[in-house]
């Protein structure tokens, strides 16, 4: 067996596994996952059909699992790996998490958190603090996407 170096796209594999469960599952196929200390430490994918709840976003279901698990309701220390760029709901959540650095795969420019401000550079919708980095595994994770849609054509 050899040993993945655990890096920004280990952690993005670990999210498009979760992703692949939503999409066996006929949810819009984002995944997220909160990682500490180079360990996954929380997993979610989108549920919202399952749930019933248009809130059932994976960041908000990988991030109540991480504060659950911690019993805190901040994680600064804490990375979030995500298939997609948050929605503005998900960032709002990710802000008041103060989680320290958001990665995500593909943009999405219907439904990100840039969505609505036009031609503008996209205010910053996260903590201060918190750290960006954009297109990780990005054409993994945009292919995941367009299967899912072009399946529902």
């Amino acid at each position: 067996m050899i040993l993945q170096p655990m890096n920004d796209e280990y952690f993005m594999q670990q999210a498009l596994k979760e992703a692949r469960l939503a999409y066996e599952e006929d949810e819009v196929p984002i995944g997220a996952v909160v990682v500490m200390g180079a360990r996954v430490i929380a997993r979610g994918h989108n549920q919202t059909e399952r749930l019933t709840d248009c809130t059932a976003h994976a960041e908000i279901i990988a991030l109540t699992s991480a504060f659950n698990h911690l019993g805190s309701k901040y994680l600064p220390e804490a990375t979030l790996y995500v298939t997609v760029e948050p929605c503005l709901m998900c960032a709002g959540a990710l802000y008041w998490s103060k989680i320290g650095r958001v990665v995500f795969g593909a943009e999405d420019d219907k439904n990100g958190y840039r969505r609505g401000i036009g031609d503008q550079p996209a205010p910053w919708p996260f903590h201060p603090k918190t750290q960006l980095t954009k297109g990780v595994l990005r054409e993994e994770c945009a292919g995941l996407m367009r299967d899912f849609f072009r399946s529902k054509r």
